[in-house]
């Protein structure tokens, strides 16, 4: 029996009735709608299309008007066609029926989406696999819970919420074990979504916890991430409680960190292809023409990381958060921590990106700026030795990550290398997307501008 039929005598055994489908845009947020079990036959067997102004509008619905080529009012937002990926199955035990995300597809029905988020990384790992090369990679975020609701945090303004917990407590046992039962009881509800964390603790700052995902392939991963997100904010407003995502909620506590370890195995035997025990740090020289390539592209792929406005408030010295392209063993103060290892423990820990960013275009970025630095066996600079805040400003130009969106955007539609790996029409579209995020920011008048100007000035 094909996997088709499996899924599909499975559900009927268990008598399902609706089905709950989603998709990616291309903040990689969740998009979906339920559908009947009639009509989710129907899908499997012939697909479906799904109206692309997911891929044509922001976080709040704001329809792009800045040149957009590939859909908009002079397309007439199509559909654009999907496939069900029917091993992404999960139970939703909380409303007793399935849940699966959907793939989108090219016009013709069989090829891969040009601008889709998930298209985007499977074109870059099948890049990899003409290589001979697969990937590993585990997920961490960081994110604030309130006790709040939907409707109270907009009552406030978003100012003078009241966290999960007071006071800066990280690693917490006191905090973890009074909270116990929400503590076994996110976890649960994670594994029950096949979303397995590693680990779950208390941040540094009032009501922060962080999260681990257990690693797995590289597209599974970045689909239990984007899961993760959803559901994790799901989980929490069911209790009459909101989480943020968001880079940076409040300029008084660091920012929250949505760190990616990565590293490659052979997909003829397996090995961890960073793994050399013979070279200093086990670092195998793919290791370091992989590394070599993430620090030169560091900087022109930053805004497929870090892509909102708010993700650049995280991007200062001194707050958990790099503000150059370097690299240091066993050091967090780098943008890359190189983590020495066994073979199945050898990898590269991502720092820079934010808890706001799409798994599947900062698995991408990553992943494809390495293969470029093995592509063109790039060589590895010296790594930092202690605070590489210390030794930021003697670093040349190229090094330095931007300080706005506006910045970044610009480098990714410099970069030859991204038309490369994720193609043109994926480039542009994004970029104008970044575009048009910088535009909707510049048009608001900020409460720091009022304080500052309205009467002195």
């Amino acid at each position: 029996m094909d996997q088709q039929a499996k899924v599909i005598a499975e559900l009927t055994e268990r008598k399902v009735k609706r089905v709950k489908l989603a998709v990616v845009d291309m903040d990689g947020v969740l998009r979906g709608k339920y559908i009947s079990f009639k009509k989710f036959i129907s899908i499997v067997e012939n697909g479906s299309g799904f109206c692309d102004c997911v891929f044509g509008w922001d976080v709040a619905d704001n329809l792009y008007d800045n040149g957009v080529e590939f859909t908009g009012w002079h397309t007439g937002y199509p559909d654009a066609p999907y496939q069900i990926v029917l091993s992404s199955m999960r139970w939703l035990e909380d409303e007793n029926l399935p849940l699966f995300l959907a793939d989108f597809v090219d016009i013709d029905g069989k090829s891969p989406h040009p601008i889709a988020p998930r298209s985007i990384l499977k074109r870059v790992l099948k890049q990899a696999e003409e290589l001979g090369i697969g990937f590993k990679s585990a997920f961490e975020y960081e994110f604030f819970i309130f006790n709040e609701t939907a409707d109270t945090i907009r009552e406030k303004g978003y100012r003078n919420l009241k966290p999960l917990t007071p006071g800066m407590f990280g690693y917490s046992i006191l905090r973890a074990s009074s909270l116990s039962d929400l503590f076994n009881e996110f976890m649960e509800y994670s594994d029950s979504l096949n979303i397995p964390l590693e680990a779950v603790h208390c941040e540094t700052g009032p009501g922060v916890w962080e999260a681990a995902i257990e690693v797995d392939y590289a597209l599974a991963a970045a689909d239990k991430a984007t899961l993760f997100k959803t559901f994790a904010k799901v989980f929490f407003q069911r209790r009459e409680m909101v989480a943020t995502f968001m880079a940076r909620w409040s300029l008084d506590y660091p920012g929250q960190s949505g760190h990616v370890h990565l590293s490659p195995y052979s997909l003829d035997d397996g090995k961890n292809l960073f793994y050399d025990p013979s070279r200093k740090n086990n670092m195998s020289s793919m290791m370091e023409h992989f590394l070599a390539g993430m620090i030169t592209h560091m900087r022109p792929f930053l805004s497929m990381t870090a892509p909102t406005i708010n993700s650049y408030t995280r991007l200062v010295k001194g707050f958990w958060a790099p503000t150059a392209a370097t690299w240091g063993v066993e050091n967090r103060t780098t943008a890359l921590r190189v983590v020495p290892g066994s073979d199945k423990s050898q990898r590269v820990e991502y720092r820079v990106g934010a808890a706001d960013s799409n798994p599947y275009l900062t698995a991408a970025a990553l992943i494809g700026a390495g293969l470029e630095g093995i592509n063109s066996k790039l060589k590895l600079s010296a790594p930092v030795i202690g605070s590489a805040y210390d030794v930021q400003d003697s670093l040349d130009s190229s090094l330095q990550l931007p300080s706005s969106l506006k910045e970044s955007t610009l480098g990714l539609r410099q970069s030859e290398e991204a038309v490369s790996l994720f193609g043109a029409k994926f480039v542009d579209h994004f970029a104008k997307s970044r575009e048009w995020e910088v535009a909707e920011y510049e048009k608001v008048i900020t409460d720091w501008q009022l304080s500052r100007y309205f009467e002195i000035i």
